[in-house]
């Protein structure tokens, strides 16, 4: 049995070929998209669990040590690690914001993959990060079919990190690449996501077209620009058909951390100054919400970090707003304030005004946000995607009949608009904006498999 698999930064979701048409399998309770998260008791628990509960052993040396590590460490710390310490998707979340001082919480790791500077213990870590989703997804996908899966069709974005290059595309797809194998998958196939975009939404074309994709995901934006439609639709070789690619680590969780840069962490103490005057270090207010960068986590929850904060609360001018900030690193509460914030996107993307609540320990926060501030936070991450967009065209000098949207953050207003004053005439045609990806991927698994 084969299948199309968008792991992606936001969501995960497979999908089979049911008589000519892509059918979304269930991941989760109503619904075939399961959030990107996982959470354990500890850091060690993951590996640990992989070996005890599925099965799966480490493929190389680093990785056999990083098990003896976490097996060792589980047991001086006296935790048995049980098959329902492990926790993905919205249970994960829910688990998480209940207690987020006694979980080990990571969400899309998918982030994380090409990026530079990683020793091997990190790289090992996070196949078993990768590897612990993609056997829970087969699973869950396995027992709504009645049928192994040993085939899939992977997406992956253009590249997956803004630096680092080929080099960096290459460490990711072999993380990837191991994990899934690992998981249990005999075959593994990658595809460009908006190249699978696109695919889905060729299925529903009658004359042939030249159509620019852009796929907004969680983690990254790519274009395309691809001739799609009847000419091409049946070749099972489709290089030809790609004018142009561009992508770079900028999407949706960018949106996130910018807007609650901007509009969340004044709360916490963002704009407000020393005793003498001199501004706060602006280091310490996007460190605890730059989720999606591994050297900014770890400088915020250091240890050596405590210190620092507890000095800059005796020579706050306003100590109060910095004692909530001591206490975003006291209970992890980086990933809370970008999850607030990303509700706020998806309300301002229906309303021009929204309002959010920050629950705290000791009090309740709140702030109201308005569609033009909204746009203000997101300059830097829009200005890239107008970038990714105007580097394709300029690849092919070509332009488009159509422009196909694809994505969770395609629903963003503010993009929409960017698209049309980019390419003004030009129809914007909107596709799924969560399985367009994981259509395509299905049907091309489909033809590669076949």
């Amino acid at each position: 049995m084969f299948i199309g698999f968008d792991y992606g930064t936001a969501n995960c979701s497979v999908a089979i070929m049911d008589n000519g048409t892509p059918r979304l399998l269930p991941l989760e309770v109503n619904s075939p998209f399961i959030p990107s998260t996982l959470c354990a008791p500890n850091r060690e628990a993951v590996s640990e669990y992989l070996w005890r509960h599925f099965d799966i052993k480490p493929t190389d040396q680093v990785g056999e040590q990083l098990l003896r590590r976490a097996v060792s460490f589980n047991r001086e710390e006296g935790i048995d690690v049980e098959p329902g310490d492990l926790r993905f998707g919205r249970s994960a979340l829910d688990t998480y914001l209940k207690d987020p001082e006694e979980v080990y919480y990571v969400k899309s790791p998918k982030s994380f993959l090409g990026a530079t500077g990683l020793r091997d213990v990190q790289i090992s870590f996070f196949e078993d990060l990768v590897c612990a989703m993609m056997a829970n997804i087969k699973q869950q996908a396995e027992a709504s079919l009645q049928e192994d899966i040993l085939q899939a069709v992977i997406g992956r974005p253009v590249n997956f990190q803004g630096v680092g290059g080929e080099k960096a595309n290459q460490q990711a797809e072999s993380i990837l690449t191991r994990a899934a194998k690992r998981a249990g998958f005999k075959e593994i196939i990658f595809q460009f996501e908006p190249v699978a975009a696109g695919l889905e939404y060729e299925s529903t074309l009658t004359q042939n077209s030249t159509v620019l994709v852009v796929d907004i995901g969680g983690g990254t934006t790519d274009c395309s620009l691809i001739e799609m439609g009847p000419r091409w639709r049946n070749q099972d070789d489709r290089r030809a058909s790609l004018l142009a690619h561009s992508g770079c680590r900028v999407g949706g969780n960018d949106l996130d951390i910018h807007l609650a840069f901007e509009q969340l962490m004044p709360m916490f103490g963002k704009d407000s100054t020393l005793q003498r005057g001199i501004a706060m270090p602006i280091t310490q207010f996007w460190n605890p919400i730059a989720i999606n960068n591994v050297v900014a986590q770890s400088d915020f929850y250091g240890s050596a970090n405590r210190a620092v904060l507890e000095q800059l609360i005796r020579d706050a001018s306003e100590p109060e707003k910095i004692t909530r900030l001591l206490r975003v690193y006291r209970e992890t509460l980086g990933y809370q304030i970008v999850r607030y914030a990303e509700e706020l996107k998806i309300a301002l993307s229906e309303n021009d005004n929204a309002h959010v609540t920050l629950p705290l320990t000791q009090e309740v926060l709140s702030a109201n946000v308005s569609s033009q501030q909204l746009a203000e936070a997101i300059t830097n991450p829009v200005a890239k995607v107008s970038e990714l967009v105007n580097e394709a065209l300029a690849q092919s000098a070509t332009t488009p009949d159509a422009i196909f949207m694809t994505g969770g953050s395609a629903r963003s207003p503010i993009l929409r608009a960017l698209l049309e004053t980019t390419l003004p005439g030009v129809p914007i045609v909107a596709g799924d904006f969560f399985g367009s990806v994981t259509s395509g991927l299905a049907r091309y698994a489909e033809k590669s498999f076949r």
